[in-house]
């Protein structure tokens, strides 16, 4: 790992993978940068892959402190600049889709190219736009030792779940506090409406069909705020595609950002 100081006393944990244009991948709420490790081997030929971990999250050190999409986005800002880039593509999944539209927005000129997965609106909420859904994991998160398979059906598809069980112990609590999982519990939720028509990155929307924690219509409809953005329905996946399928996303990005 090599770190990155941000604003607040952040130390930003991140790693590079690959040669190429540079390529900041932004990972989910449950997960740090190791969510990418069958994704990124699909890349490296082309992009330089920035894997970075964020607050709470692996190896990156920060204040007990709460912090919001703002800082988040900010933090992302601090990486690029102190790796010395001029500005990098970004992709991000899930929380990191949120985090990435933050960046898009109040940092413009550091992105190149942005791709949102399984994107949820900043400024909206599960509870917003599914919230039976988010109902549902509210009561099996009280306990998520024991549930950590049933909030698994979320994330993945069922079939994928038999094949690969031990995904679900992610879920489980993992290594994050309570403390820790609070925090980054309060960042969708408390994250800011932004105005996502001052983006000005070429961007894609990847919606994955059988999400259930996203609607894909949901992720879809990011798309027709954002100007010019393109959209692609993923069939066959559910939340977290680069897990999942990571050739097929992996592919998908491959060909946006060269400009295909």
């Amino acid at each position: 790992m090599q770190y990155v100081q941000a604003p607040g006393g952040v130390e930003i944990a991140y790693v590079v993978e690959g040669n190429g244009p540079p390529l900041v991948l932004m990972h989910g709420g449950e997960a740090d940068h190791t969510m990418f490790s069958a994704f990124v081997p699909h890349l490296t030929g082309r992009f330089a892959c920035i894997g970075y971990d964020q607050r709470d999250s692996g190896a990156t050190r920060n204040p007990p402190e709460p912090y919001g999409i703002a800082d988040m986005a900010n933090d992302a800002a601090a990486l690029i600049r102190g790796m010395g880039l001029a500005k990098a593509h970004v992709f991000g999944t899930s929380l990191g889709s949120v985090i990435a539209q933050g960046l898009a927005a109040l940092h413009p000129g550091l992105v190149d190219r942005l791709v949102l997965s399984a994107a949820i609106r900043v400024g909206r909420s599960i509870a917003d736009i599914a919230p039976e859904t988010d109902a549902k994991l509210s009561v099996l998160r009280k306990d998520p030792a024991a549930n950590a398979a049933e909030i698994a059906r979320y994330f993945y598809t069922d079939d994928h779940l038999a094949a690969n069980p031990h995904l679900a112990q992610r879920f489980g609590g993992g290594t994050r506090t309570p403390e820790q999982r609070a925090r980054r519990g309060a960042l969708i939720p408390g994250a800011p409406l932004l105005d996502l028509s001052t983006i000005t990155a070429p961007t894609l929307v990847l919606a994955h069909a059988l999400d259930r924690l996203v609607p894909p219509a949901h992720s879809l409809g990011i798309a027709k705020e954002i100007p010019g953005a393109r959209t692609l329905v993923l069939e066959g996946l559910g939340h977290v595609g680069t897990i999942q399928a990571p050739d097929r996303v992996a592919a998908a990005v491959g060909a946006f950002l060269a400009g295909d």
